[in-house]
């Protein structure tokens, strides 16, 4: 089967969140499984000179956006099987920023260069697969303009909503204008949203079958709490929705192997190479070195979606507790500040890294014993997931992909991978901190906890066996 994945984010070239991360290692997946895999990005500003040295310039044609004629410039990287399209304009993506003010018109060209490549690169895929708002017209544009084209006739669209929150919603007329739609489509049952237009549900309402990123975000996203004003829709498309957890890539994130890292350990020798890692850790970020003081982790963007109000009311209550609190992230500047506070005071409990390292991102999830991400809402989650590939066991609200991956540990049957809680409070988040760190005082419980993290595999190639079985269902 010929797949074309359409993304405005795909690691290692561009990213800035998980899409990123789903994009870079699916392709990949479905390679093995014996596809042929194509995937379009933008060719942005930003890119390292070590890819943009790797570009092969393949052509260039004109691109209509409303009654403007722009360039675009296609480059290609042939990787581990997969091709990968640059769609090269400097106006549009000159920037090194992936997203700006000018999203909309940005969007509208890349959407429609995905499409009119298409001949140029020989490439007639069965299925399109479009991720987030920023490709969620091309299911349209195929219906608009191309479905009458015999090169075009055929293709089916599967698209993925990484997260429903951002939806890319703008004016209808400017809408219209960089589409160059009618007003057929800026109706109530298709593009049209509280008066304004609606990309995101533009890729809900065309495409062929609908994905999201766990079987749970997928059930929630169907009700008013976390529907974002789509559940309605969303109930409405429940036939054709699906839910498919994200994998990692256990070449990037292995303990065994990962060059980042202090030391590598194993399942022989994993407690040892934690406290190793640990220890190098406290070092590295002037704390207090001790192998046997609990290190809590948190590597993630510092807004209001990955539970920081909890943590910030918790905070005093942490300070109170014999534990190191290691940070790692940007974002909103209340947070930021904060966490800067807290490290000024109390220099031998919070070390606060404010800013992007994957470097050290690496090193916490090696040394850190417990990994805290309490999330508002999480459509899949990847640090949890990481974390259990290090052995640093999870604590987590139970919410979208964080409840599929993350079973609560069983102190009477032993069963279980990390720690949860259920109400988004934070009283139920310090109960949850201190009964996990209760259970690292039994170094047996201990053992076999984070022996069974290190088992645990959430490798693409499942996630992408599940794709498979949504591409041929259409096809």
């Amino acid at each position: 089967m010929k797949i074309l994945m359409a993304s405005s984010e795909v690691a290692p070239y561009a990213k800035s969140g998980g899409l990123g991360d789903v994009l870079g290692a699916l392709p990949q997946a479905l390679v093995k499984e014996g596809h042929e895999v194509a995937v379009v990005l933008p060719k942005y500003g930003g890119i390292k000179e070590e890819f943009v040295n790797q570009m092969e310039y393949k052509f260039f044609i004109y691109i209509p956006v409303g009654w403007r004629n722009k360039y675009c410039g296609v480059f290609e990287i042939v990787k581990d099987g997969v091709s990968y399209y640059f769609i090269d304009n400097e106006y549009y993506f000159g920037a090194k920023e992936l997203y700006l003010w000018n999203d909309l018109e940005r969007f509208a060209f890349f959407d429609k260069a995905c499409l009119e490549i298409l001949k140029g690169i020989n490439f007639k895929p069965d299925v399109i697969h479009c991720n987030d708002w920023q490709t969620g017209m091309i299911p349209v544009l195929l219906d608009a303009y191309y479905k009458r084209d015999e090169f075009y006739s055929g293709i089916k669209t599967v698209f993925t909503i990484h997260n429903l929150k951002y939806q890319g919603v703008y004016d209808v007329d400017v809408t219209k204008d960089f589409f160059s739609l009618n007003e057929g489509y800026f109706t109530n049952d298709k593009l049209e949203y509280h008066g304004c237009a609606n990309l995101l549900k533009a890729g809900i309402v065309y495409a062929n079958e609908v994905t999201t990123v766990s079987p749970t975000y997928a059930n929630e996203i169907k009700t008013p709490i976390g529907g974002e004003g789509l559940d309605g829709l969303l109930r409405a498309r429940e036939n054709s929705l699906t839910g498919i957890i994200n994998g990692i890539d256990y070449n990037e994130y292995n303990p065994r192997t990962d060059k980042m890292i202090f030391q590598n350990f194993n399942l022989n020798n994993f407690m040892s190479g934690k406290k190793a890692n640990k220890m190098a850790l406290q070092e590295y970020l002037n704390l207090p070195v001790d192998g046997e003081k609990v290190m809590i982790g948190l590597v993630s963007r510092l807004v209001d979606q990955k539970g920081l109000d909890l943590i910030a009311n918790a905070m005093d209550s942490l300070m109170g507790m014999d534990i190191q609190f290691v940070i790692l992230g940007t974002g909103e500047e209340k947070y930021e500040n904060l966490f800067r506070h807290y490290a000024y005071h109390n220099p031998h409990k919070v070390s606060a890294n404010i800013t992007f390292s994957n470097d050290l991102a690496h090193k916490i999830y090696a040394g850190c014993d417990l990994f805290l991400m309490p999330s508002m809402f999480e459509p899949c989650g990847l640090g949890q997931l990481i974390a259990l590939s290090y052995g640093s066991i999870p604590i987590v609200r139970e919410t979208g992909g964080l409840s599929d991956t993350i079973k609560p540990y069983n102190e009477f049957t032993g069963e279980g991978n990390g720690f949860s809680f259920a109400p988004y409070n934070a009283e139920d988040m310090m109960y949850t901190i201190r009964r996990a760190i209760n259970f690292f005082s039994d170094k047996e419980v201990w053992k076999k906890l984070v022996r069974r993290a290190l088992k645990e595999n959430f490798s693409w190639e499942e996630s992408a066996k599940k794709y498979i079985e949504i591409y041929n269902k259409i096809v």
